[in-house]
């Protein structure tokens, strides 16, 4: 996809950052940018931005080669073009993609959702009831992006700000009335929000996370705090009530506030009727109204994405029954305690649970709804947060009966560095099966189950969602997982036995 945008019309740079100094010239009249030096064609705007390997300051030179007609910079340059200089060049990259997209949050509302959990799902939830309330939503998350038009994969869920205007720009173009945005830490640090203009901000929970990417627990709270900043002034912020750093933000923000609760205080809660493996109930509460919600995802974590969603809704003025028939009709979701069934006699899950926090959520779920074993196939992907893999390991041991460790991508080195650390959170390593190849991890853990048992297949997080297709490099866990179970289910009806190649890794 393009890294510059474009307009017709153009825009004035010292209309739009009043504030910045301009060098070489008494304005920038701007048509088209680029953030990229090796993107940018003749004509275009260039922003040095700092990154995390290069600052593209260094790179300028290479930009006006290209035929860069003007830089946008936070220091003066000595260079031939006109200069305009910004306290912050990230911030100006958005204000000006989103300008010269003709600022499409002018015409269309949108919804951000952050969090360390459950932003995907709730974003989604969100999408069901407008939908269901006669809105035409576009959304863009982890699982891809929906224009209003198509829907497409995508790599990250918070693009940067060219890509984001451009998506936002075609949603409205297409008659979206309404855009949910999922905003990740990272996307809130570079400032890929940068020129949006937010309706309503929602906090689904902040829990200790990428703490190598952005160094520490307070730097990563001040990451999702971000996302307050692009609140209108008619915004409003949704918050978890049960979620301590929630509650903190929540005491902090200077902005009208709803808050949700299962076990405290909230206008908008919930309580769980009854759980099952297939399905839960909880009574929905808003004011002096109160209506039952069945849905076929299960566990508390889903109740608390269902209340932030509904809270989201109301806001807008959807009636509470229109609500209920949105949370209810959302039934599965790739990744998200995807419930497998082929004729098993045994429960079988799939949750991306890339964190040990949402790891620790799954396995206290299902072990409320398992009368046997509890299994766990786990991995982490090479890229993912070395402080957490650990973590991944001690969840697994003390919430599982049989953990499986194995490789979430297709192996390497690297892969098994990563192994080696999810071993290191085991208090006793002796009980950390590990076998290899992912597939072969599932099948064992398949042939192990026994009725009354559940197993839980955890730690791919590649699945992109395009219509009812998914694009990926690798084959998806839900796709292997019944191609097996159709295997074992098919050999008279009984499940055999396999022998696995479990192995243990030298300490």
């Amino acid at each position: 996809m393009s890294q510059t945008i474009t307009s017709r019309v153009g825009v004035s740079l010292r209309s739009l950052l009043p504030e910045a100094k301009f060098f070489g010239g008494s304005d920038i009249f701007a048509k088209a940018c680029c953030a990229r030096p090796e993107h940018v064609l003749p004509g275009e705007v260039f922003i040095a931005i700092c990154e995390d390997q290069e600052d593209g300051h260094d790179r300028v030179d290479e930009a006006i080669e290209r035929g860069a007609s003007a830089v946008v910079s936070e220091k003066p340059l000595p260079v031939s073009v006109p200069v305009c200089v910004v306290g912050d060049s990230r911030e100006a990259y958005g204000q000006l993609c989103h300008a010269l997209a003709d600022q499409p949050t002018d015409r269309i509302k949108v919804i951000g959702v952050t969090g360390t959990n459950g932003k995907t799902t709730t974003c989604l939830l969100i999408k069901a009831i407008l939908q269901k309330a006669g809105a035409k939503v576009g959304s863009l998350t982890s699982l891809g992006f929906d224009n209003g038009y198509d829907e497409q994969s995508w790599g990250h869920p918070t693009p940067n700000p060219a890509i984001m205007a451009d998506m936002l720009s075609r949603m409205q173009y297409n008659g979206c009335t309404h855009a949910v945005i999922e905003a990740s830490s990272e996307g809130l640090v570079k400032q890929h929000l940068a020129g949006v203009q937010l309706d309503v901000a929602a906090f689904t929970n902040i829990r200790q996370n990428h703490i190598e990417l952005h160094g520490s627990a307070r730097n990563y709270y001040r990451a999702k705090k971000k996302l307050l900043k692009y609140l209108r002034s008619t915004g409003v912020a949704i918050f978890n009530g049960d979620d301590s750093n929630c509650v903190r933000l929540l005491n902090q923000a200077e902005v009208p506030s709803l808050s949700i609760a299962v076990h405290g205080v909230g206008e908008i809660t919930a309580s769980v009727v009854e759980r099952h493996k297939s399905e839960q109930t909880f009574m929905l509460t808003a004011g002096s109204q109160s209506v039952p919600v069945c849905t076929r995802m299960i566990g508390d974590h889903h109740v608390y994405n269902c209340l932030i969603a509904a809270a989201v809704c109301l806001v807008y003025g959807v009636d509470l029954k229109t609500v209920v028939r949105g949370l209810e009709s959302v039934e599965t979701l790739p990744g998200r305690m995807q419930r497998i069934e082929c004729g098993q006699s045994y429960g079988v899950f799939i949750d991306q649970a890339h964190t040990h926090d949402g790891l620790a959520v799954a396995l206290k779920t299902l072990r409320r709804v398992t009368h046997g074993r509890l299994i766990c196939v786990l991995g982490a992907h090479e890229s993912s947060d070395r402080v957490n893999r650990p973590l991944l390991g001690r969840v697994a041991e003390r919430g599982s009966d049989v953990s499986l460790i194995t490789m979430s991508g297709t192996g390497g080195t690297s892969q098994n560095e990563v192994v080696h650390d999810i071993i290191d959170g085991f208090a006793r390593p002796a009980k950390a099966h590990v076998i290899p190849n992912r597939k072969e991890a599932i099948r064992y853990a398949l042939s192990q189950a026994e009725i009354g048992d559940t197993v839980l297949i955890t730690g791919q997080t590649t699945e992109r969602l395009v219509s009812d297709r998914v694009e990926q490099s690798e084959p998806r866990d839900c796709d292997v997982t019944r191609e097996l179970l159709y295997e074992m289910v098919q050999e008279e009806g009984t499940t055999p036995t396999t022998e696995a190649k479990v192995i243990a890794f030298p300490r």
